[in-house]
């Protein structure tokens, strides 16, 4: 997707990403009371790549604005 100048929109990613932290968010409060087994670690892992999935794609996309089209290494 494009925005309105002809660059990549970052809202759809941003939107994807958020929606699947939610989804992890959503899987973990499932986990409290019960037992987690391998099948409830298989879906977190998954869910987690997915996330982790549209988080560098929209690093990347705000890479593309960035000096040296790379995003920032953090401070932190």
């Amino acid at each position: 997707m494009t925005d309105a100048q002809g660059g990549p929109a970052l809202g759809p990613t941003l939107s994807e990403w958020i929606s699947a932290r939610d989804e992890t968010e959503r899987h973990l409060a499932q986990a409290a009371g019960s037992p987690v087994d391998a099948e409830w670690v298989q879906r977190l892992s998954d869910l987690l790549a997915t996330e982790r999935s549209w988080q560098d794609q929209y690093t990347d996309l705000l890479a593309l604005g960035s000096a040296g089209g790379q995003f920032p290494s953090s401070n932190r």
